[in-house]
């Protein structure tokens, strides 16, 4: 069900919330915490259908903040959705109109679930400083997605240069199963004999990078970044070593091949992560990520990023 509300006030969405919840049975109780979301016009729905999906993992309120034009009036116009049209949750999109309706405290700390955590999720466009932003202050937790800019890359080093303790980048969550995979590999073939290490991935793709930093970090061995000409992010890691290079190839689709010394080639399932699946990930733990930044913070700088040239590897 959706209920709109325009030119209103927080107060007044409040008051609505809470009637609705008497008329319609929907409870806040088993709500987990407050995910905010921060986007603009013509992004809003793809972060919300994520968000909904996310939230049948963790019930929790969405309030989603979609900034308008700046020109015009101040006006406020929000949209209640709850029952089908929210999945798990309580979902409030709130879109602003006009040069002095900010998005920040005042106008959402009315909607917040008393003592419950917050997380904020910039889905498209990153913030310089996502901590210090209006909205960034209040979170616990504090999402973005450097693949959703022009310079992914650099979008990296920008996060790495404001880093806060809360922080995290789903490019960072998009790899979470290549880690694992690669983790059981190191534990079954050791590191003696291993000389160097090439990541294979589409130009620009901070997934590649990430992973290249943090085997750089991990291993303390040279990394190398094989750029292709494909556009599905990560697609190769290979192991040098004396005995016979490993490699765990995914070129496409949904199984990825791992290639051993005398051994025939393993299937392995190895996805591509959705946004929802990334973001309920992120929403399961409200602690600080301390691998994730020790990677940007000084894995990056470890590895030789910058210089990522298309190559035909």
């Amino acid at each position: 069900m959706m209920i709109d509300l325009p030119n209103t006030t927080t107060s007044k969405v409040a008051k609505k919330l809470l009637s609705s919840r008497r008329t319609h049975g929907v409870v806040a109780l088993s709500r987990v915490l407050t995910l905010v979301v921060i986007t603009r016009e013509g992004f809003a729905e793809n972060a919300i259908e994520a968000a909904n999906l996310a939230s049948r993992e963790h019930p929790c309120r969405i309030i989603v903040v979609v900034r308008g034009s700046e020109k015009g009036e101040n006006r406020l116009d929000v949209q209640i959705r709850v029952g089908g049209d929210a999945g798990a949750s309580e979902v409030i999109v709130m879109r602003t109109h006009g040069p002095d309706m900010a998005a920040d405290e005042a106008l959402i700390s009315a909607l917040l679930l008393p003592d419950a955590p917050i997380v904020a999720w910039w889905p498209h466009g990153v913030p310089a400083d996502p901590y210090n932003t209006a909205l960034g202050k209040l979170a616990h937790r504090r999402i973005t997605d450097s693949n959703e800019t022009k310079d992914p890359t650099e979008a990296l080093f920008q996060r790495a240069s404001t880093y806060r303790a809360g922080d995290t980048d789903l490019a960072w969550t998009r790899i979470t199963l290549w880690r694992a995979q690669l983790a059981s590999i190191i534990d079954l073939i050791g590191t003696e004999g291993l000389s160097g290490i090439t990541v294979k991935g589409s130009e620009n793709s901070p997934s590649t990078s990430l992973l290249a930093a943090w085997l750089t970090m991990a291993l303390d061995v040279p990394v190398t970044i094989a750029a292709d000409k494909s556009t599905g992010g990560l697609s190769s890691v290979r192991l040098a070593r004396e005995d016979g290079d490993v490699e765990l190839s995914r070129p496409s689709g949904a199984v990825a091949h791992l290639y051993l010394p005398g051994s025939a080639p393993q299937r392995i399932s190895l996805p591509r992560r959705s946004v929802a699946e990334c973001l309920a990930e992120e929403m399961r733990r409200l602690d600080a990520d301390d691998v994730f930044g020790e990677v940007i913070t000084r894995g990056l700088n470890l590895t030789n990023l910058r210089s990522i040239i298309p190559s035909d590897r």
